[in-house]
């Protein structure tokens, strides 16, 4: 509960990034892909959650998004859809609003030939790592704006160029009553040896560090 030495420059609302790794919470995500018109989605384990930034560039997002279903049904798993996050350009700096990218979910389903949730994440993983080669082989001119920020059946992060204290006024679903989990690691970035960038935001998929 101490505040970190998060930096900001001459827009004083833009940090080097701050964001949060929690739970997936479950009920809260299965409401919110039924609002959008995608099927009822598996078991807590059995479905996934990407959180993605895409680039603004309609053409550009497009091929981002088809890269990634068409990389997970090669994988074996099921792609289920996606979701715009809901968001307030307005609670962050300028600087940040400019170089914003999309910010979408999307829902991978297990495929029925892997096993159980351990193989699925490693599934999950090399998902991952091919959508992205084939993004950056895509030579787009927005590829600094595609970053996958987290692709688990367990934990995801919301993240973004600006404090610590604007990420909830950024993303209304943290205010929502569902979105519960057991845990919460908060991170406020301060660079030392790169620009902060939404990219480099952190927390990191998996992991809180200032290293």
């Amino acid at each position: 509960r101490l505040a970190h030495r998060g930096a900001a420059g001459s827009d004083p609302e833009t940090g080097d990034g701050a964001g949060i790794l929690l739970q997936i919470p479950d009920k809260f995500m299965r409401e919110a892909a039924l609002a959008v018109g995608l099927e009822v989605l598996p078991p807590p384990g059995e479905y996934a959650v990407g959180v993605a930034f895409l680039p603004q560039d309609e053409n550009e997002r497009s091929l981002c998004e088809v890269a990634v279903a068409e990389c997970v049904e090669s994988e074996g798993q099921h792609f289920i859809g996606w979701r715009d996050v809901p968001v307030d350009a307005g609670a962050i700096g300028v600087v940040a609003r400019d170089c914003q990218p999309m910010i979408r979910h999307f829902f991978v389903g297990r495929g029925e030939s892997t096993i159980d949730q351990e193989t699925f994440e490693r599934k999950l993983f090399v998902i991952r790592k091919i959508v992205e080669r084939r993004v950056l082989n895509a030579d787009l001119t927005e590829t600094d704006n595609f970053y996958i920020c987290s692709l688990s059946s367990r934990l995801m992060v919301y993240k973004g160029l600006f404090m610590a204290w604007q990420v909830e006024d950024f993303y209304s679903d943290l205010a929502h009553p569902d979105m519960v989990s057991a845990f919460a690691l908060v991170h406020s970035r301060f660079s030392t040896n790169t620009l902060g960038s939404w990219k480099l935001a952190h927390p990191y998929r998996h992991i809180v560090h200032n290293g």
